[in-house]
């Protein structure tokens, strides 16, 4: 079985024990798989994040372990490519949102995603990608090569007929809105002329959909990090680049199509592109917690050598940054009261993954006077592209019900922080125009310079 990605890192797992269960076939990736140690944790009640699809259907295969017994008898078939496509493990792993819940929350740490990846493209390779995934996992291309793609998806949104077309033609979910393409992308401004005394030099990540469908959020992270003194320039391209005028990207939209190959791609050129600036000492900075967690895990599996890694160990989110900075006692932002009511703070799962909520805490306490809740919530059901798939809407929209949407009918007057993009579309697409970004609010808490 070719496996296409790098799965070396759990050639050992299993190796001595008796009782691990390694299915015969596919290598190091079976390895991945049986190290789920079968606790059912994943179908425990309470407040985790795994498994979103399981809690909201109660039905076992979709849980981590089940997808695990699954996968297990799939890759103990003597027919192991073949047997990949069994319609009930296709089903369970269809419905696996990538939320990271796994990775951090089971005892094994099972990295069902990654996982996910791997059987996503086995499928591509035997089927070849959909018309529906070509569109989702080129979306970074589009959005820089064909703007004209940008007013159609209002066209279609604000008619009818055209979202039933497209529910027809491209699976989209006809009563769930598009996200809409800014009229302008956001363009990169030179960087200050030097950073304050002691403070690092920043390096601001810009993600294809902060870029492109909310470049405010990237005016507000600017604004935000000059205020506080770091000088900040913006990732770009290297000028030998073969498409310098395209932004850089994480790959993260072709792997969640099993699109491998172009995943790498953009990892690869993305690293080329930071690590000159990691070499001279300077802090990469993300905005979007997919893109960064992209990188610092994912990417890790796309066999691209060292540099990955050590681009890796210097890119943090924005919210982490701000509290590494003011642990450090480095971080002096200029900060007033919010007026009005508190803050309802939605994570998104990959926030969950990786710790960033302590993060996020640490600095929405650094405004004065500032009231704010962190909602006990799972994943929103967004999740990429889940949540506008025609036959994914239903079950999005019951995982938003879940904890989610309920919290912020409670609280209307409540200001609402959701750093996923997914989730703010999520909250949008069922009718709440609240949620914004923690730079926005930030932004908003700014003191205005004299004069």
């Amino acid at each position: 079985m070719k496996t296409f990605l790098d799965w070396s890192a759990y050639k050992d797992s299993g190796m001595g024990d008796a009782y691990a269960d390694i299915p015969r076939h596919g290598g190091d990736f079976a390895k991945a798989v049986a190290v789920c140690i079968n606790s059912r944790q994943c179908e425990a009640e309470g407040k985790q994040v795994m498994c979103p699809s399981f809690r909201v259907s109660g039905n076992q295969n979709l849980s981590t372990g089940g997808r695990v017994q699954l996968l297990k008898a799939a890759l103990n078939s003597d027919l192991a490519e073949q047997a990949l496509a069994d319609p009930t493990l296709a089903e369970a792993m269809d419905l696996c949102v990538a939320c990271k819940g796994c990775k951090r929350e089971c005892e094994a740490n099972v990295d069902m995603p990654l996982i996910k990846a791997e059987y996503l493209a086995q499928r591509v390779a035997r089927d070849g990608p959909s018309w529906r995934g070509r569109l989702f996992g080129h979306t970074p291309r589009w959005l820089h090569r064909a703007p004209w793609l940008k007013p159609l998806v209002r066209l279609r949104n604000a008619s009818p007929l055209l979202a039933r077309l497209s529910e027809r033609l491209f699976g989209l979910a006809a009563g769930r809105p598009l996200p809409e393409p800014a009229p302008a992308p956001f363009v990169a401004t030179p960087a200050a002329t030097a950073p304050a005394a002691g403070l690092p030099e920043v390096v601001l990540l810009i993600d294809t959909f902060t870029r492109h469908f909310e470049p405010g959020i990237a005016e507000a992270a600017l604004a935000v990090l000059q205020a506080g003194g770091y000088r900040v320039s913006i990732a770009e391209p290297q000028g030998d680049d073969e498409e310098p005028a395209r932004a850089l990207c994480c790959g993260r939209t072709y792997l969640a199509q099993g699109m491998i190959d172009q995943a790498r791609d953009e990892v690869r050129r993305l690293v080329r592109a930071l690590l000159p600036h990691v070499q001279a000492g300077r802090t990469v900075v993300g905005l979007e917690a997919s893109c960064v967690l992209g990188l610092r895990d994912d990417a890790q599996a796309y066999g691209l050598g060292e540099t990955v890694e050590q681009v890796a160990r210097h890119t943090l989110l924005f919210e982490e940054f701000l509290a590494r900075e003011s642990t450090a006692k480095r971080l002096d932002l200029p900060l007033k009261a919010l007026a009005g009511s508190e803050t309802l703070v939605h994570g998104h799962c990959h926030q969950k993954a990786v710790g960033a909520m302590k993060s996020m805490r640490r600095v929405l306490k650094l405004i004065p006077d500032h009231e704010f809740t962190l909602i006990e919530s799972g994943c929103c059901g967004m999740a990429g592209t889940f949540g506008i798939e025609a036959e994914h809407a239903e079950l999005s929209s019951k995982m938003a019900e879940q904890a989610l949407m309920p919290a912020l009918r409670e609280k209307p007057a409540a200001r609402v922080v959701a750093n996923g993009f997914s989730c703010r579309h999520q909250m949008r697409a069922h009718g709440d125009q609240r949620p914004r970004h923690l730079a926005e609010l930030l932004r908003d808490a700014l003191l205005e310079k004299a004069g």
